[in-house]
């Protein structure tokens, strides 16, 4: 079996491999393709997701992967052989049933992880799948190579299946019948996915991308000043509505480990995709598709919100609720939106 500790150099390696193969694909000297990578009938996309599966929910039980031990141990003292009870007041209404189901079953922990495996990374696929018919697997890479995505399958689990429900929801939005299940089926899995639901919404009333940068732009600026008014009205909302999620804006956790204050490396990241969108808005000119602005938009509430709770501890968790769009919003005007051949030489680049 894999050390624990070699699990995130071994991931690495492995979407670096991959990155060199579907580079050698998008990168010619002239800067264009010959064809796209999935014009062939198989391209293996689905075989790198079940590997992913495989080789994630099959990882061994180390606090390496944080709370990965907090489930184990939940699922011994609370959940195994014990008779499930549907609890409707559960926080997460749907995950946290089906854990308690899957330790009354006495299915044990292996198959919990490799489930939550399974959704997280085989929901992605289809996503990708729907949103990048001709280039899944180079978007797919992206997706392995976020910021985010190891994180969120060791040890976020529980936010990563639901962003991942969420981003399959939204490679449906135009079939309401399959979309807002979805979106509901994420809720379940974690309440915080509230935050990109009201986003989406807000997205499809009101589509003005200029009032999106303007607002992003306004925030960033708020957390350069180091005014937390805006944490401290969230924290109290929440903590008045009894949401947990009060803890991550106002709890002092001493023994969190992660960094607190102003995150620049947070900042840079999160605008890569928003440059990326002005770019394309503004110096391209690009009519942009429907779903892209929507995309783009929301990714901007979102990652404004996280910059206004920016000296929160668990920063990270709330910038989640705008990463889990990064890697779509990312490289969606390089493989998605019309300039001719030349934008597979510019998404080489991104590689």
């Amino acid at each position: 079996m894999i050390a624990a500790r070699n699990y995130y150099t071994i991931y690495l390696i492995i979407v670096t491999i991959i990155t060199l193969f579907v580079y050698s694909k998008y990168s010619k000297k002239n800067g264009n393709i010959t064809y796209p990578l999935n014009k062939r009938k198989k391209d293996g996309t689905l075989i790198l997701a079940l590997l992913m599966v495989l080789f994630i929910g099959l990882r061994p039980a180390s606090s390496i992967f944080v709370d990965m031990m907090n489930y184990i141990n939940f699922y011994h003292t609370l959940y195994e052989s014990n008779i499930f009870v549907f609890d409707r007041n559960a926080e997460n209404i749907i995950f946290d049933n089906y854990f308690a189901w899957v330790g009354s079953m006495n299915l044990g922990t292996t198959f919990f992880f490799v489930s939550i495996a399974a959704i997280y990374f085989i929901c992605t696929y289809i996503a990708c799948k729907r949103m990048f018919p001709q280039d899944t697997l180079a978007a797919y890479l992206v997706f392995l190579a976020a910021f985010s995505t190891f994180s969120y399958g060791t040890n976020g689990i529980k936010a990563g299946a639901a962003g991942a429900i969420f981003l399959m929801a939204l490679s449906y939005r135009k079939n309401l019948k399959i979309c807002i299940p979805l979106i509901l089926l994420s809720y379940g899995c974690h309440h915080s996915m509230i935050m990109p639901i009201v986003a989406f919404i807000l997205t499809l009333i009101y589509k003005n991308s200029k009032v999106y940068f303007a607002g992003w732009c306004f925030c960033l600026l708020i957390a350069i000043a180091h005014i937390t008014f805006f944490q401290e009205l969230f924290a109290g909302i929440l903590s008045d509505s009894g949401d947990s999620g009060a803890n991550y804006l106002s709890d002092v956790n001493d023994e969190w480990g992660g960094r607190t204050g102003f995150r620049i490396d947070f900042v840079i990241y999160s605008a890569m995709p928003i440059l990326v969108g002005y770019w394309a808005v503004y110096k391209k000119k690009l009519q942009l598709s429907k779903l892209y602005t929507c995309l783009l938009n929301m990714y901007m509430t979102l990652n404004g919100t996280w910059m206004l709770c920016m000296y929160a501890n668990f920063t990270n968790r709330i910038a989640y609720l705008s990463w889990f769009l990064y890697p779509i919003v990312l490289i969606y005007p390089f493989l998605n939106e019309n300039w001719g051949i030349s934008r597979y030489k510019s998404f080489s680049l991104v590689l």
